[in-house]
């Protein structure tokens, strides 16, 4: 287990390393959700509309960012690294675990860029239930990174299907979990779509939490969602880089 956890702190810090000398990829990554704030907020009725708006964009910014990270390793397949990593010593979950757990940093720096500015325009920052709100996603950009990982690692030398797959699920996970318009009012079908949507607990949780609502009933489902994400994708993540040759 010490190995592993050592082997993991490796392949993050392998990661995390081009993040920090070059983080205008962070910002450029946030270019959309900044775009959606900027078009979508001025059509919201009113300005607490913000308590609602903002904290599914931050969702919205963690679903763009962990789910394209895999084309990453979809490069470093093509340039041989991946292989030359698979014959180290590092233990093959650590590679993938690795990478997943640096998938946080980012979401964190984003979140708060985007927090900073809509704080100006009348969003009300409770940092208890932000920060709470924030490990849940955590735990939900981990999952997320691991499953692009894990479609970047079936798609070897078939980049179209990681693009095909990434952009076909990328909307309908999106407009589902309600981040730009509720679904409440919609008909029947649609809402239950919504419900088998881990993504739509984890947006009312994190909606609660940074309106301050701590003790919310939404709190506790969108932890489990956000726990059933992280544990799905890391299994299926570790057991394919296992599988990988």
């Amino acid at each position: 287990m010490t190995s592993l956890v050592t082997d993991v702190g490796v392949v993050f810090s392998r990661e995390l390393r081009p993040v920090v000398r070059d983080p205008f990829s962070v910002i450029f990554s946030m270019i959309q959700p900044l775009f959606f704030l900027g078009l979508f907020a001025p059509l919201l009725p009113d300005d607490s509309s913000l308590q609602w708006f903002v904290p599914g964009v931050i969702v919205m910014s963690c679903l763009f960012g962990s789910s394209m990270t895999g084309s990453n390793l979809l490069f470093e397949m093509q340039t041989g690294s991946h292989e030359r990593m698979l014959v180290t010593p590092l233990r093959r979950p650590a590679l993938l675990i690795g990478r997943a757990l640096k998938e946080i940093v980012p979401m964190l720096l984003q979140a708060v860029l985007i927090v900073a500015v809509c704080i100006p325009f009348g969003f009300e920052l409770h940092l208890a239930g932000a920060l709470l709100g924030l490990l849940i996603l955590a735990a939900f950009c981990v999952g997320l990174g691991a499953l692009s990982y894990t479609l970047a690692l079936l798609s070897k030398n078939r980049d179209w299907l990681f693009w095909t797959v990434q952009q076909t699920l990328l909307f309908p996970l999106l407009l589902l979990a309600g981040v730009l318009l509720p679904i409440e009012n919609g008909p029947g079908w649609l809402q239950a779509l919504s419900r088998a949507n881990p993504m739509t607990y984890v947006v009312n949780a994190e909606r609660a939490l940074f309106d301050g609502d701590v003790l919310a009933r939404t709190t506790l489902w969108g932890l489990i969602a956000a726990a059933f994400v992280g544990a799905a994708g890391l299994i299926t993540g570790v057991r394919t880089m296992q599988r990988s040759e």
